[in-house]
């Protein structure tokens, strides 16, 4: 992506420093890179004295993807917050690993649809956000990760920049076909380059998620399946974010089994609670 290059030198980047809390213990900033007409941001998380991070953990949040992530009175505002992904970010962190949550181009903070983001120009607006990183963190490593809907953008992510992302994890992934496009239904998986994980609840409630799917999808395409079970409570419509949809209540052993792949490459077929 040479263009990407050189449109990170008119990059913005913006740092704002989070307040140690029991809901995220983290230094963040928020990242904007710059291209002709259009920006892209991030939300880069990382444990206090971590200053060298080598790993970075690339957050695609479920529907609508879009965070509208921004600066206000010198704090970071943006959506989302209660999506899976985005809710237990500091799960991911360690001395070596950072997480960013990246936003939707805010050209498509109107729509953001699925089919945008097969697109070249998504690649581009992508590799921007990821040169605006390390312009200020170094080079990282990358894993591309997203859950609902955004696990449509994590697998275009890799499989439109493989020598960017070096592995793939899709969560409670959207295999349907809905308003928003065809969700993971016509993923040419030949054109994924990199090792790929799938995790997902067994009692996923999302009529476009369901558990059956993803046993079919990893069976198809010879990637692992981490199966999550347990959780709660429960709290609002099947395909919202807190519910088995949303690993509630198993974020964390959810987390702990993504991180032990990208360590190992082995992943457990369960997590969470043992089965009765």
């Amino acid at each position: 992506m040479c263009m990407a290059r050189r449109i990170v030198r008119c990059l913005l980047a913006a740092t704002l420093a989070l307040p140690a809390s029991g809901a995220l213990a983290a230094e963040g900033e928020v990242v904007v890179a710059r291209l002709p007409d259009r920006s892209i941001a991030a939300l880069v998380d990382r444990l206090p004295g971590a200053t060298r991070p080598t790993r970075a953990i690339a957050l695609f949040a479920g529907h609508p993807g879009i965070l509208r992530l921004r600066l206000k009175d010198g704090e970071a505002k943006f959506e989302l917050r209660g999506n899976f992904l985005i809710r237990s970010r500091r799960h991911w962190l360690d001395a070596d690993t950072l997480t960013v949550s990246i936003d939707a181009p805010d050209d498509e903070w109107g729509a953001f649809s699925q089919r945008f983001r097969a697109t070249p120009r998504y690649a581009e607006d992508l590799a921007a956000i990821l040169d605006a990183v390390e312009a200020k963190h170094g080079a990282l490593e990358w894993t591309a990760v997203g859950t609902s809907e955004g696990s449509v953008s994590a697998f275009h992510a890799a499989r439109m920049l493989p020598e960017r992302f070096r592995r793939v994890i899709l969560t409670a992934s959207v295999f349907l076909s809905g308003r928003n496009g065809p969700g993971l239904s016509n993923a040419d998986w030949s054109l994924l380059k990199v090792p790929l994980l799938w995790v997902h609840h067994e009692d996923d409630p999302c009529r476009f998620t369901a558990y059956r799917d993803a046993q079919h999808y990893a069976k198809e395409t010879k990637a692992p399946l981490v199966t999550v079970r347990g959780g709660g409570p429960v709290q609002g419509p099947d395909c919202m974010a807190r519910t088995q949809h949303g690993f509630i209540g198993v974020e964390k052993a959810a987390i702990e089994a993504m991180r032990g792949w990208i360590a190992t490459g082995q992943a457990p077929a369960f997590a969470g609670t043992p089965a009765r």
